[in-house]
C-alpha cells in the first residue's frame, strides 16, 4: 500500500535515510517533515507492508527559468534494504508520475549519487535518460 506520509513515520523515515548514506535521529526527520509538509510545492508518500513503512519518495514541483511550465523533482526515494527486489521502488515511482500528471507536470527530474549504478539501471530501466552531472559545495554557516 502506497500512502501520504504522516508525521508519526519519522522513525521509519529517519532509518530509510540513514541507508541512503544521511545519519538521521527521528527527532531530526520529524522536524524535516513538520518544515515540508505545509509546503504545498512538497509531497510524500510512504509505502507499507504488513502496517510497517518500508519505502518512501519525496516529491516537489517548481517553476524554473529553463521552461513555461513547472518540473517535478524526485528528492529522494528510498527501499528499504530488506525490501528491495520486490517493485516497491518501481511502485513509488509510479505514484509519483501519476502525482505529476494529475498536478499537469509534463517532466521530471532526479538526482542519484555516481556510487548508486544499480539505482542508475532501474531509473534508465523505466524511461528516464541521463541528461548532466549534479554538482555540490557545502557553505560555511556565518
Amino acid at each position: 500500500m502506497i500512502r501520504a506520509a504522516e508525521e508519526s513515520d519519522a522513525p521509519a523515515l529517519a532509518e530509510l535515510m540513514r541507508q541512503l548514506g544521511y545519519e538521521t535521529t527521528a527527532e531530526e526527520m520529524r522536524e524535516r517533515l513538520r518544515a515540508i509538509f505545509p509546503h504545498p510545492d512538497f509531497t510524500t508518500f510512504v509505502a507499507v507492508d504488513d502496517n510497517e513503512v518500508c519505502g518512501m519518495i519525496g516529491l516537489s514541483a517548481s517553476v524554473g527559468y529553463e521552461h513555461n511550465d513547472r518540473t517535478g523533482r524526485i528528492m529522494a526515494l528510498i527501499v528499504h534494504e530488506r525490501m528491495r527486489g520486490r517493485g516497491i521502488g518501481r511502485a513509488l515511482l509510479a505514484t509519483a508520475e501519476d502525482y505529476f500528471v494529475r498536478e499537469k507536470i509534463v517532466r521530471v527530474v532526479l538526482t542519484s549519487r555516481f556510487a548508486r549504478e544499480r539505482a542508475h539501471a532501474f531509473y534508465e530501466s523505466l524511461g528516464y535518460v541521463r541528461t548532466g552531472l549534479r554538482f555540490m559545495k557545502e557553505l560555511p554557516i556565518r
